[in-house]
């Protein structure tokens, strides 16, 4: 059932035309004769001077489907919850009640592919109208949070960028394979951040757990992308994270208060591999919480318009994710509430957070200011008509029904 709040509806389609198609003006009448003659062909016809009127473009299935949805729920669809294990009833509770539209699986599971499989099932069934998205965070080496039988023991980043290009691109189609078999939709892989020869060892958040697929851009964009190619002919989006780079960073943001990057630039060479991954129509990209002090310095990354700018400034108009805006010591100084506010505000479309009750408070804060902005809540829709596009695009639900 799509609950209709079509009060917006105007807005929201000025949110979802990027471009308009001008419909020129009248040419001037040509003075002929009699004054009253011309006075009355004046006024029927505009003068060259006249604005132009503009039609917009007509939305799309998706757009909208999100235009016509209550407030409530199109904010519910920007925020992906923690679930750690099987779902419980506080965690199902939240699902319902926040209307919350996406779910990444924490916690390191040896169910295998069967027992992941019902755990998504129970997932599901607790979702909303518009269908639950399931993440999870599958790189390889110590990050593989499924295991056990039916799923493959994936090699840490560093052993597969020693793979050829092909061998890689077909592990990674197994790889895949064996996640839309237990139900998942999205990995949060891979990691193309960059890290520079000589950093692996003090680059806590990367090359210390052997993440980063080499210390060169050409490098990391190659493995990458064999990696996207591979998982996304499986039917499971890659995420290529953490825009823009925390190659050069020693801190990890998940437990450092501010960690600051004050190397990379808007046009560093550390975005090719980005560049790549939208050539290889990567799912999604997901931005990092990390300061950049030569890009925008005054916040975290996820935060920054700047930031997040440049993501569709490289051409991508797909879901931008933020890392997790949950528990991360990254934004502890920031209010739960307004953490997927200031995200949204930004740019970005799917806020993360491990943590169940703060993903609840955050969509709390997605309503609130969306019931007081009317321009933000056409950035709601917008935002929301993105992750229907990406809930459709890998089979969770369709906006054309």
């Amino acid at each position: 059932m799509i609950r209709r709040g079509l009060i917006l509806l105007g807005l929201v389609s000025l949110a979802f035309t990027g471009c308009q198609t001008p419909v020129g003006p009248t040419p001037a009448p040509t003075a002929t004769g009699s004054a009253s003659a011309s006075s009355a062909s004046a006024t029927a016809t505009p003068s060259a001077s006249t604005p132009a009127t503009a039609t917009p473009a007509p939305l799309s299935a998706c757009q909208r489907v999100a235009s016509e949805m209550s407030v409530e729920d199109a904010a519910g669809q920007l925020v992906m919850m923690g679930v750690t294990g099987s779902l419980d009833a506080t965690g199902a509770s939240v699902l319902s009640s926040s209307r919350i539209g996406s779910v990444i699986l924490m916690g390191t599971s040896s169910g295998g592919v069967k027992g992941t499989a019902s755990r998504v099932a129970a997932i599901r069934k607790a979702g909303g109208d518009h269908g639950i998205l399931v993440g999870v965070d599958q790189e390889g080496g110590t990050v593989r949070r499924l295991q056990g039988a039916g799923f493959s023991t994936m090699p840490s980043a560093v052993e597969q960028a020693a793979m050829s290009d092909a061998d890689l691109r077909t592990a990674a189609h197994t790889w895949g394979s064996e996640l839309a078999r237990a139900g998942i939709n999205l990995d949060f892989a891979p990691v193309v951040d960059v890290v520079p020869p000589g950093k692996a060892s003090t680059n806590e958040p990367i090359g210390k757990l052997k993440r980063g697929y080499g210390s060169t851009p050409e490098k990391v964009a190659d493995k990458a992308t064999a990696f996207i190619e591979g998982l996304q002919q499986a039917n499971v989006g890659a995420t290529a994270k953490h825009f823009p780079n925390l190659g050069q960073v020693t801190g990890n943001t998940d437990f450092a208060a501010k960690v600051v990057d004050s190397v990379t630039t808007a046009d560093d060479p550390a975005l090719l591999p980005y560049r790549r991954a939208i050539a290889a129509d990567v799912a999604s990209i997901m931005v990092s919480t990390a300061y950049f002090t030569r890009i925008d310095g005054s916040s975290p990354a996820a935060f920054s318009p700047t930031v997040v700018g440049l993501v569709r400034g490289l051409g991508f108009t797909g879901v931008i994710t933020s890392d997790d805006l949950g528990a991360a010591k990254a934004v502890a100084s920031v209010p739960v509430k307004q953490r997927a506010v200031r995200f949204v505000r930004a740019g970005g479309d799917l806020a993360i957070s491990v943590n169940p009750s703060a993903a609840s408070a955050m969509v709390a804060g997605l309503v609130e200011q969306a019931h007081a902005d009317p321009a933000f809540a056409a950035q709601v829709r917008a935002s929301a008509a993105r992750v229907l596009e990406l809930k459709q695009r890998l089979g969770v639900a369709s906006c054309d029904s």
